[in-house]
């Protein structure tokens, strides 16, 4: 029989048995306490027989579970069944190939990686891309997002263009991990598409700093106006400025490129940071304030996690 049992005083987070998207993640999160940023000392989590994450949250998870064990926390996985979908799942796309082997996994940890054996057969996934800001990422994996991204959206009249954008928004991405996360702890890119959803999400997520963590201080001195600004209004300027902490031309056009890419075929962006989620929707051919969704006082969970979500068609 499989130990579930927990300790007074630890962190226990129990995920639905349904599909988990950031907000229901971010649920999960705040009922289970926080974590990361109190001196708990054992941490659970426990999927249920039909519980199903979105990839974004896959990443999200993922970093997390790796902030735990970098403090030192004893961190226990607990699935419901030895055939759980999540579980082949979560193996396909590589997820424990990049989870700490401190880490309890019950009943089993996958002895054998899906991600391996089947790397780049499903044309509507780029399986989890591990990176840091003094290694670079795999060379290929921008084509492999184009391909995957142009197939994924062969019901567009422009599925070459968004392909190239998707793209371009990912590389960027993952360029901005070198400016802002100043960390050990790995970084991770991954891209899956939802047919019966006619969505696509595009996935960074790093243990850094975080974005705003570096910015804020920089423009105290040099613009402290938007020094002032809310984290959601902040985020905004970022994505429609492209400012940054360093005061030249060359740094922070990343995410505006981005921004500006994503906004022209309608994509959300959901931006996770220490304690705040801000979710942007894009209006009249940009991201504003007045379109965001803000959640603040949350968990703790270190670093930048970003996602955009399109749709297919």
């Amino acid at each position: 029989m499989m130990a579930t049992l927990a300790l007074a005083g630890d962190c226990v987070f129990q995920l639905p048995n349904s599909w988990v998207d950031p907000s229901r993640f971010e649920g999960v999160l705040l009922r289970g306490g926080d974590a990361l940023g109190t001196e708990v000392r054992r941490v659970v989590f426990r999927f249920p027989q039909k519980c199903a994450l979105m990839i974004d949250v896959v990443l999200r998870l993922l970093s997390f579970c790796n902030q735990l064990v970098a403090k030192m926390k004893h961190l226990r996985l607990e699935f419901t069944h030895r055939d759980q979908a999540i579980v082949g799942y979560l193996s396909r796309v590589g997820f424990f190939d990049c989870l700490p082997r401190e880490v309890e996994v019950l009943p089993f940890r996958p002895t054998v990686s899906g991600a391996s054996l089947f790397h780049g057969a499903n044309s509507g996934l780029v399986e989890i891309e591990r990176f840091d800001c003094k290694v670079a990422a795999d060379a290929d994996l921008r084509e492999r997002l184009s391909r995957a991204v142009e197939r994924g959206c062969r019901g567009r009249s422009d599925s070459r263009s968004v392909a190239d954008s998707v793209a371009t928004i990912f590389s960027e991405l993952i360029n901005n991990v070198e400016d802002h996360s100043e960390t050990r702890l790995d970084a991770f890119a991954a891209l899956q598409t939802y047919p019966r959803g006619d969505r696509m999400t595009i996935a960074v997520s790093d243990s850094g700093l975080g974005v705003l963590n570096t910015l804020r201080p920089a423009l105290e001195t040099r613009e402290p106006r938007l020094s002032r600004k809310s984290d959601s209004d902040l985020l905004v300027e970022m994505f429609r400025r492209g400012i940054s902490r360093f005061d030249d031309s060359d740094h922070g056009c990343g995410l505006k490129v981005s921004a500006r890419n994503a906004v022209r075929f309608g994509a959300d962006l959901d931006v996770r940071l220490d304690r705040t989620r801000v979710l942007l929707k894009p209006a009249n051919g940009a991201y504003r304030p007045n379109m965001a969704y803000t959640q603040d006082h949350l968990p703790l969970v270190q670093g930048t996690h970003l996602a955009f979500s399109l749709k297919l068609s």
